[in-house]
């Protein structure tokens, strides 16, 4: 069985490499805006996850990023810099995966920032996982 820690590093790992999607695309003019806002939202759920698992805390199987900040806040766990603005990736979990959705507007974001919700999300992961060591 693998501890909450062991399975915190793995999610972190797994984030890192829908970023490494999100790093190498976003510069292709073609590159279609909801892989790199599916990959994105990707790299934020695992990182927020993992801190979650870090902590010993189950979470629900969900894409839900707005939820997932509410449990670390709950838990009263330090926020990432841009909890309140994750809910901008929500639709690219699920919705904008499949076809388009009336209301809902990717274009609303660029995918330079994916990239810094990303890294940003994935530092603030790191150094919860190093106090947890």
């Amino acid at each position: 069985m693998t501890s909450p820690l062991d399975h915190a590093r793995a999610l972190l790992a797994r984030a890192r490499d829908d970023f490494y999607v999100v790093r190498h695309l976003r510069g292709e003019a073609d590159a279609p805006l909801w892989v790199l806002g599916f990959h994105a939202q990707q790299a934020v759920e695992k990182a927020l996850k993992s801190v979650l698992s870090s902590r010993g805390i189950e979470y629900p199987r969900t894409h839900n990023l707005v939820m997932l900040v509410e449990m670390l806040r709950r838990a009263q766990i330090g926020l990432p810099p841009d909890a309140d603005a994750l809910g901008l990736l929500v639709p690219f979990g699920v919705l904008l995966r499949y076809e388009d959705v009336e209301g809902a507007d990717p274009q609303h974001i660029d995918p330079e920032r994916f990239d810094g919700f990303v890294v940003r999300t994935i530092d603030w992961a790191v150094e919860h996982l190093k106090k947890a060591d």
